[in-house]
Parts: C-alpha cells; structure tokens; sequence
C-alpha cells in the first residue's frame, strides 16, 4: 500500500500534527494576486506576522496556505527561485502560534534534521522516514522551526509524540509563525525534493510521484462542528 491509502487502513495509527486545533483554518493567501500581498515587503515578515494576526482576529486560532499555490509575488526576491522558475508551493503551510509543538502523524525515524541559513530559507527543519510492512516507506517534511527543539538523528517517535517547536523569525528563516508540511516519495527523495519546497510548472507532470499532496496526513481532530 502506498500513500495517502495506508491513512486508511485500520493498522495503521495515525495521529494529527497539531492537537486540538479548533475551528475552522483562516485561509491564507500568498497567490500571485493575493490581496494580502498588496503592496507587501515580502521580507518584512514581522510586518506579514502582524497582518495575518490582524485579519484572523478572534475568530481563527490558526490558518492554512495551500498545497500546489503559485507564489511569484513571495518569492520574487528569492535569486534562485526566479532563476529556476519554481514558484509552485510544494507543501501546506500551517499557521499556528510560536512555540508550538509539532507532532509525529505516524511512527517515524528521524532522517534528517538540520538547520538551513538564509533570508527565505528554512531555517530549522526535520525530515520524518515512515517505514512499515503495511505501506511503501515515504517520507514527511517540516520547516521554519526552533533550532534548540530539532530532534536527534535516528531517534524514534511513535504516532502522537512531540518531536519539535514551530521557530522565531531569526530561526526560521525569517518567515511568519508556521511550518511547511511536505510528503516526499523515496523517488522523490532521490531526485533532491527534501531540499526543494517548490517546483516548476513543467515538474507538475510527475510531482504527484514526487511529493503528492500533505493534506490527507494534516490530521484534524476534537472537532465538534
């Protein structure tokens, strides 16, 4: 079984990254003509912080930005970006507040974890290895996190268990209170996606083999509505 199918499967325990989120998401857009970018620093991200808090008020306790959103307008100060033409977001970006913890959807070994410098990088990541007898081994990403909460190589996490903590600006890359939440095929790892969170148009023809859609493991829970 390969994924997102073995989600569905009763041997498999499957547990949300984040706990307890209540609500509906404040819907984040970072398209090429979102209004929220209008007129935006895109490296002012203590600025972004400030007008995502703004807008999600006291009605959202936390938000989403989508899996496959074209991002020209975010990343068009990004050199290697604009020079490669990847603009299309590879993972769910889930917005919740600073310091939160990020929990294993699944049993995971701890592949890679690592610390990635510069303005609109990653900063603190970790990348999850999700092997079984009931399903094909496949791989989750998460970026923007605290550096002092990255978890050790190899070390092992059962479905639930807090793993790290969602990063400050001057560790996350400089971005807004998030991680990036991306699934990577072993072909996928092979072919370098654990380090490319964006990808071409022409990449879209295969991507779905590559790094398919984060969205099914983006367990929801303790919701009443």
């Amino acid at each position: 079984m390969y994924y997102p199918f073995l989600l569905y499967s009763k041997n498999v325990k499957h547990q949300p990254v984040f706990p307890g989120l209540k609500g509906d998401p404040f819907i984040a857009d970072l398209s090429i003509n979102s209004p929220l970018l209008r007129g935006m620093d895109m490296r002012d991200q203590k600025e972004m912080q400030r007008v995502l808090e703004e807008r999600m008020g006291s009605d959202f306790s936390w938000g989403v930005s989508p899996y496959l959103e074209r991002r020209d307008t975010l990343l068009g100060d990004c050199p290697q970006m604009v020079a490669e033409r990847r603009y299309i977001h590879l993972g769910l970006d889930v917005i919740v507040s600073l310091g939160t913890p990020l929990h294993a959807p699944l049993r995971a070994t701890v592949a890679e974890r690592g610390y990635e410098t510069g303005e609109g990088n990653y900063g603190g990541y970790v990348l999850l290895k999700h092997e079984s007898s009931c399903f094909e081994t496949f791989y989750s990403f998460y970026g923007h996190l605290c550096k002092d909460s990255l978890p050790a190589v190899n070390e092992k996490f059962s479905a639930g268990a807090a793993f790290s903590e969602i990063g400050d600006f001057h560790e996350n890359g400089n971005w807004f209170y998030h991680t990036h939440i991306q699934i990577i095929t072993q072909k996928g790892l092979e072919m370098g996606y654990s380090s490319k969170g964006y990808c071409t148009e022409k990449d879209l023809r295969s991507i779905n083999d590559l790094c398919p859609s984060p969205i099914p493991i983006f367990k929801i829970n303790g919701r009443t509505d």
